[in-house]
């Protein structure tokens, strides 16, 4: 019982952990990546549609990224929707594919870059704490039903501080692999 109790938590903090690597995906480096746009809403016949399924994106360079409709009727509205997004990009239409330059970060947007990452890395070990104060909830409430005796509660204490304090490593792992790529020039 308590094994499954570790098992689901642990699973839940793996899952905050993929949501912030997926998050800090999207955080403009000087390199150019399909990630940084894919999820990008575009008015697609007045429904909100991610922009990876309107499109194919590919990098033919380091500092372009290059969007190719499906359906080139499309292309206005998926312009309109990188230009609204804040990532700070400028499309270039010619008529068939959308370019997007990437441009140089500078000293200054790199700093706000990295304010933003801490901010997300403080989200993710929050939502890793929460499940750990989800999980000793449950243990309490084991204990007080008779479910598992005290040793063992405190012994799955012990197990569930010891997984939380590896899952905020692992997110202090991204963030610092982040903020690298984000200072790198």
């Amino acid at each position: 019982m308590i094994d499954d109790l570790l098992k689901e938590t642990e699973a839940r903090m793996k899952k905050a952990v993929e949501v912030l690597q997926g998050d800090l995906a999207t955080i403009r480096t000087g390199r150019a990546s399909p990630a940084l746009i894919e999820k990008v809403r575009v008015d697609y016949y007045g429904t909100p549609t991610p922009l990876n399924q309107l499109a194919a994106i590919s990098v033919p360079e380091p500092r372009l990224m290059v969007v190719r409709p499906y359906d080139p009727t499309s292309l206005a509205e998926i312009e309109r929707a990188i230009l609204k997004s804040d990532l700070g990009l400028t499309p270039v239409n010619d008529g068939k594919v959308i370019r997007l330059p990437i441009p140089r970060l500078t000293e200054e947007r790199r700093q706000e870059l990295v304010r933003v990452v801490g901010r997300r890395l403080e989200e993710a070990r929050v939502a890793i704490r929460n499940c750990r104060r989800d999980a000793l909830r449950d243990l309490r409430e084991m204990e007080k039903e008779k479910l598992v005796s005290e040793d063992e509660h405190y012994r799955a204490r012990e197990d569930m501080q010891k997984l939380t304090d590896n899952y905020v490593e692992r997110v202090d792992e991204v963030g610092r692999a982040k903020e690298t790529e984000i200072k790198e020039v």
